[in-house]
């Protein structure tokens, strides 16, 4: 599974919110390929989901076609590990 972690610029937010998918996904035990990367980049790249910032939510969506999940505090644990949590309940519904 791939996912994107965006912001405005690609370079530090999203990396900051890579590292945190990353070691979510570690924790429960998923095989997943997290890449950070900008807006507009993120608007052309196809992945299973996308994880960004609540401001950038509804532009995201207009421009994509899998599902787009906001984050508020992109250092906080238990948020990201939330949102991860519902994108893998809907792979488990599919």
């Amino acid at each position: 599974m791939k996912i994107l972690a965006v912001c405005g610029f690609g370079v530090g937010s999203s990396m900051v919110l890579k590292m945190a998918l990353d070691k979510v996904a570690k924790d429960l035990g998923v095989e997943v390929e997290v890449e950070n990367t900008d807006l507009s980049t993120a608007k052309a790249t196809e992945a299973d989901a996308y994880f960004t910032s609540a401001e950038l939510v509804s532009e995201l969506e207009n421009s994509v076609k899998n599902p787009v999940y906001p984050i508020h505090k992109f250092m906080d644990k238990k948020e990201v590990k939330e949102q991860f949590e519902k994108y893998l309940a809907t792979l488990k519904e599919e």
